[in-house]
């Protein structure tokens, strides 16, 4: 088991769920990665946590009436100081959509905007640390943004979140670039300019790590959901793109069917 103490700062440390029916997906992420729910928090607007084997690795908030806001996946980052990060977010040109705010002693959160429209959280950590498990089986397993704007989007989060970054590819086909923190690879950057839909803003993806992508992805629309890009082998495992019942989209990664087994 992958047990992940802390998130170093400028890290993704944690991911939660926006939902319209937080019942469905209680069920459908326990069914599908086996996860078990904790009690709703009312003095935070019924929000939960999700865990697997007792470990917190992902959080639930339910939809407030009449919002009308889409069910997503939310990925945060690290911050040992929360003013002092938004304050770098809005100086590289970035937004402040909820400024940092006291979450009972947990631990203190922010809601931001790059300069180029992708919107991710902030959390400073107080009892709550953030996800306890990562790259394990139906736990977070890797994290990454789709831009256009790919040089801006790397000068500003080096900028803001003091990323140490290294490029893994600098063609006109494939531009990647990790983040780093000494030898562990913590997130990645791609140049979405080919793909991503015209009008459609930079996206924070979360992917969650399964022992077999073509199962979980069958799985997946067996129980509701969608399969929206098959499972493919790459050179960083075999990925899927999928969604929930209620629409809110996330990858898969799992082995390739190629690698040979243990």
């Amino acid at each position: 088991m992958s047990v992940y103490a802390k998130a170093p700062a400028g890290a993704p440390c944690w991911v939660d769920l926006y939902t319209s029916d937080a019942a469905a997906a209680r069920e459908f992420y326990g069914r599908m990665f086996g996860w078990e729910a904790e009690e709703p928090a009312p003095e935070f607007g019924g929000y939960f946590n999700f865990t697997l084997d007792g470990v917190r690795v992902a959080g639930c908030m339910p939809a407030m009436e009449g919002m009308g806001t889409p069910d997503v996946w939310s990925i945060y980052f690290a911050t040992d100081d929360a003013d002092k990060t938004l304050s770098a977010i809005t100086a590289g040109g970035g937004q402040v959509e909820s400024p940092a705010m006291a979450v009972g002693d947990l631990g203190t959160m922010a809601v931001v905007v790059d300069p180029n429209g992708g919107r991710f959280g902030l959390w400073q950590p107080g009892t709550h640390a953030g996800f306890g498990l990562i790259a394990e089986h139906g736990a977070p397993g890797w994290f990454e943004l789709y831009t256009r704007d790919y040089g801006s989007a790397l000068e500003f989060y080096r900028s803001a979140l003091g990323w140490d970054v290294e490029t893994i590819s600098d063609t006109p086909a494939f531009r990647y670039t990790v983040v780093r923190d000494g030898d562990q690879q913590l997130a990645g950057v791609m140049d979405a300019t080919d793909f991503l839909s015209a009008g459609t803003p930079p996206q924070w993806t979360t992917y969650f790590a399964v022992d077999d992508a073509d199962a979980a992805a069958t799985a997946i629309g067996a129980a509701g959901g969608a399969v929206v890009r098959a499972p493919e082998d790459t050179p960083y495992g075999r990925i899927a793109e999928v969604r929930d019942p209620m629409g809110a989209a996330f990858r898969l990664v799992g082995p390739n069917i190629s690698t040979p087994a243990e």
